[in-house]
């Protein structure tokens, strides 16, 4: 929405620009670059309607491993962390979906193949572990679904056209490496 408004301001501005200089080319090119930086393309479209399940399962096996009463102390405030910052990206792909007139794909079955998804299988064996065993399942499979963002992420850094998209992306390849180098040392000292 931010970002909209500027479009606008500035386009706004070039053509009270261009009506002054009495010439109509400079604000049809002004014109052209303002509306061509608002923007989408498939790539973001795919990264959000993607990265939303991806993010819902995420605060799903975070949940999970919360409600037990034997969590490792660390493992509690990695997925508090998770949780904290992926719901909010939940939100905010779902606002990018609605203006770009895009439907928002929410159903994890649709999504099976998708890089670093649990399977309901998965997701089970998560639910049913307890102690240690539930600790080390759900570092490793936060680190594969991690790692599956960051490929997702990356696909957008390097295809998509959104600038907040490719911003969000980058965010998500920063924080979600950093979390996979965390459990990994975690998962050592086990």
């Amino acid at each position: 929405m931010k970002r909209t408004l500027m479009s606008a301001i500035a386009l706004a501005g070039a053509l009270a620009l261009a009506g002054c200089s009495g010439s109509e080319e400079p604000a049809q090119d002004t014109a052209t670059v303002a509306g061509e930086q608002a923007e989408h393309n498939d790539a973001d479209v795919m990264f959000a309607q993607m990265m939303i399940p991806h993010h819902e399962q995420a605060i799903e096996m975070a949940d999970v491993v919360l409600a037990k009463p034997d969590v490792d102390p660390q493992i509690t405030e990695l997925a508090n962390q998770v949780k904290a910052a992926q719901g909010p990206e939940i939100e905010v792909l779902g606002q990018w979906l609605e203006a770009w007139g895009a439907e928002r794909s929410s159903e994890h079955s649709g999504h099976a193949g998708m890089d670093g998804m649990m399977s309901e299988e998965d997701m089970q064996m998560l639910s049913d572990a307890a102690g240690p065993e539930a600790n080390r399942l759900f570092l490793d499979q936060m680190i594969a679904h991690h790692q599956g963002a960051v490929e997702m992420a990356e696909t957008e850094i390097e295809s998509g056209q959104d600038a907040d998209a490719i911003e969000m992306a980058q965010t998500i390849v920063d924080t979600q490496q950093t979390e996979i180098e965390t459990m990994e040392a975690l998962l050592a000292s086990m």
